[in-house]
């Protein structure tokens, strides 16, 4: 046995007589000798064990070349491969989000091709403050005296909440006390922040006189929390944004709320759920709100913080903004974003994720007509394709409960086996431009609401 092993062994092709190949000059040329002869070296290695464990060559030994070609290939791809997004959720955390306006892109690649003023101010050739722009923008658009950006809105509530209660305690709901993804809670954010969490009502109840009750000397902020990511229905009751900045004034307590999902708009002008807008709280007089860049706004990842200069002020000093603030491509993108908001006949054609949550059934209906001939001609010999009603939802924890009506594509297997679906699946999410859909009773479906080139989904799947 070990005299056939060596027999094995030493059939393997040496690094420098593979290098001499003519077919791998160019790839040598291409990705540099370093990178080639590192592969090289691992599948050599790969193969050494295959023979040791298996006692039979690789199945690349005959050739090498192509192997290396496509190892090469699969290394160079990037980690964050462009997708298409037929699970049927517009703001797919899993995969990015919102997708950025065409405008946002063309602001990142410039801030990404030279140097700017992001701490630099032209007037006085000094340093400036790099929120100083977009805060200013968004006081306009909210209607804030003020508003600082972070890298994220879990950032901003940290951030808030260590500025404005670090050592005292943070009187909040026991209904919002929300769990955001990641197993990333609200109460922990609050331990991070030098906090004591005071639970008020109930789960289903929570009045203004279970907030007064709870104010003590000890009281540091009287906090809201949108539970934008579930709903409770039936016998509720909450304590509006009104009523808490009522009482905040009247304690001479601040006031915050957390919005998450970051409307910027009435939705309910485009057909859409309506969704509180952080200009709402602002004048009704609470002293700060939180909300994100990324969701109904529509802009990058990001943690807005707009209210009262005086809080801003106090959030632009604390130790921990150096550590939250967002980069200069980021501020970047959500200038970009929020200028579409000041040109509002315009914003439902160049800010992707209103256009995409504004779709009618009809509209994503004849779509599905025009691809259905040619994808059940490719697919029909083993699945049952239809069309078929679906709704889609907003996602990232925005509106949870309402569903938005839609249209999918939809596999049935013939065999009637779930793997043969699974396997389809897989299938689709190996392809060059991975197609991600959602397996859901006994079918694949793909839901459309989010296709805005049916051509390229056509060169995908039909390949």
């Amino acid at each position: 046995m070990t005299q056939e092993i060596n027999s094995l062994y030493r059939q393997l092709p040496s690094i420098d007589k593979l290098l001499r190949e003519s077919e791998i000059t160019p790839l040598i040329e291409l990705h540099g000798q370093t990178r080639v002869v590192d592969i090289l070296r691992e599948m050599q290695e790969l193969a050494r064990v295959n023979i040791r464990e298996h006692q039979n060559l690789p199945e690349w030994n005959g050739n090498w070349v192509a192997s290396l070609h496509q190892r090469i290939k699969q290394e160079s791809m990037s980690a964050l491969r462009p997708v298409f997004n037929l699970t049927g959720t517009v703001l797919h955390t899993n995969l990015g989000r919102a997708v950025l306006a065409e405008s946002a892109i063309d602001a990142v690649t410039q801030a990404m091709r030279s140097p700017v003023t992001l701490e630099y101010s032209l007037d006085g050739a000094g340093r400036g403050h790099r929120d100083r722009a977009l805060a200013d923008l968004l006081c306009t658009l909210t209607g804030a005296e003020d508003a600082c950006i972070v890298n994220n809105n879990a950032a901003a509530v940290l951030l808030v909440l260590a500025t404005m209660a670090r050592g005292k305690e943070v009187v909040v709901s026991r209904g919002e006390l929300v769990e955001i993804g990641g197993a990333f809670r609200v109460p922990d954010v609050m331990v991070q922040a030098g906090c004591r969490l005071v639970e008020v009502g109930t789960t289903n109840r929570t009045h203004l006189k279970d907030y007064q009750q709870a104010i003590n000397p000890d009281t540091g902020l009287l906090m809201k929390i949108h539970t934008s990511n579930y709903s409770i229905e039936g016998f509720t009751a909450e304590v509006s944004g009104e009523e808490l900045a009522t009482l905040g004034a009247g304690s001479q307590i601040q006031t915050a709320i957390d919005l998450g999902s970051g409307s910027m708009i009435d939705m309910t002008q485009y057909g859409l759920p309506a969704e509180p807008m952080p200009r709402d709280y602002l004048n009704h007089g609470i002293d700060l709100v939180t909300f994100s860049g990324d969701k109904l706004l529509g802009g990058p990842q990001a943690g807005i913080i707009v209210g009262k200069k005086q809080w801003i002020d106090a959030i632009q000093r604390h130790p921990l903004k150096r550590a939250l603030r967002a980069d200069k491509m980021t501020l970047a993108a959500l200038e970009a974003t929020l200028r579409l908001y000041q040109h509002p006949e315009q914003l439902h054609q160049k800010l992707p994720t209103l256009r995409l949550l504004s779709r009618t059934q009809n509209e994503i209906h004849d779509m599905v007509q025009q691809l259905l001939p040619k994808i059940r001609d490719h697919y029909g010999e083993k699945f049952i394709v239809r069309d078929e009603p679906c709704y889609s939802q907003i996602g990232s924890g925005s509106l949870p409960v309402d569903r938005l009506p839609s249209w999918a594509l939809t596999f049935a297997a013939i065999d009637g086996r779930g793997s043969t679906l699974e396997n389809l699946a897989h299938q689709w999410r190996n392809l060059h431009n991975p197609v991600i859909g959602r397996l859901y009773d006994g079918r694949l479906w793909l839901d459309l609401r989010c296709l805005e080139d049916s051509a390229a989904l056509l060169q995908a799947l039909l390949l």
